[in-house]
């Protein structure tokens, strides 16, 4: 996949690109390897059930990513004239939405069981002509399928820092965080075999709030990015340093006294537009059309530039812009 709407992917983000998609796909192997291990062996455990129903939930961002994969390499259309690039930010939207609706049903079971007293019961099965506990089974299946989401967390980490994709930077943080999952669920089987009751159902809830957690998280940083948000990083702690370097560039330029940017991000790619104050009356276009290009080169992320040659730089960048100043000590300007 060379190119996603009008965006040519250089040679890293294109290779990088191949790996998560064929990385989503491993995942999907493992979910579903991991969903029919726990559900043959679960038995009336609610850790058990709640983990199993997590590992079911956990291919939502996979399969959303993978959809809105297929449908940003579309180019840019008389309808959509900034491309579809979007779907990633719906499918994150959509991700984080199931899990908080799924985690909440699951913690009302969670707290509706421990309420009502309800003991679990574990029984035994007969495997190879022996008669075993099958909590064994049990722990024995939630640390057969610990290691490898922890692995392939990391890695979709890197990938997603090097395509700047959110959607998979949750899939991944999702995936790292796994490991708690399966621990919770040990310690509430490891409770029922030991007479302590409301630990399967103190697990289950401990689970529950973790989806909970990882809807919350995800629909809040879609719906701010869907909303037009100021760029961010991946992990969206702080602004994409991109947004300095574009700044940057149009001040150094000849005929340029001040200027600014609104970055937005539309998924893997930035839309900018910045505002210049102009050192003369009259600008040429060719010099417009040559900080356009050098905008542009700063980074493959960067699709559409648009650049407009003000009086004076427009509110809130101008409020911004003196806020920067003063944090650097510099006077603002007159």
């Amino acid at each position: 996949m060379k190119r996603i709407g009008r965006t040519e992917l250089p040679p890293a983000q294109e290779q990088a690109l191949r790996k998560a998609r064929l990385v989503e796909w491993l995942s999907l192997g493992y979910a579903a390897i991991a969903i029919t291990l726990v559900g043959l062996v679960m038995g009336g455990s609610q850790a058990m059930r709640t983990a199993w129903i997590e590992d079911m939930l956990s291919t939502v961002p996979q399969l959303a990513f993978l959809i809105a994969l297929a449908v940003i390499r579309r180019p840019p259309s008389q309808k959509h004239p900034y491309g579809y690039h979007r779907a990633m930010g719906i499918g994150h939207l959509v991700a984080g939405v199931a899990l908080f609706a799924v985690g909440a049903t699951l913690a009302f079971d969670a707290i509706s069981g421990l309420a009502s007293l309800e003991h679990p019961s574990i029984g035994t099965v007969r495997l190879f002509g022996t008669t075993i506990w099958l909590g064994w089974l049990m722990v024995g299946t939630m640390l057969l399928i610990s290691a490898p989401p922890v692995i392939l967390g990391i890695v979709k980490m890197r990938l997603a820092k090097q395509l700047h994709s959110k959607l998979l930077h949750a899939d991944a943080d999702m995936m790292r965080a796994d490991w708690t999952t399966h621990a919770g669920s040990i310690v509430g089987v490891l409770g029922v075999g030991l007479g302590i009751w409301w630990l399967d159902g103190a697990a289950a809830l401990f689970i529950s709030a973790g989806i909970i957690w990882d809807g919350v998280k995800n629909t809040r940083a879609s719906v701010l990015d869907l909303m037009d948000m100021r760029a961010t990083t991946v992990d969206q702690s702080e602004p994409d340093p991109l947004i300095v370097r574009i700044e940057d560039t149009l001040r150094r330029l000849p005929w340029v006294r001040d200027a600014a940017s609104r970055v937005r991000d539309e998924g893997h790619v930035f839309h900018v537009e910045a505002y210049v104050v102009p050192l003369r009356r009259k600008v040429k276009v060719e010099d417009v059309d040559r900080a356009v290009a050098q905008v542009t080169a700063l980074d493959w992320r960067v699709q559409d530039v648009t650049i407009a040659v003000m009086g004076r730089l427009p509110s809130p960048e101008a409020e911004r812009r003196d806020d920067d100043r003063s944090d650097d000590g510099a006077a603002a300007p007159e």
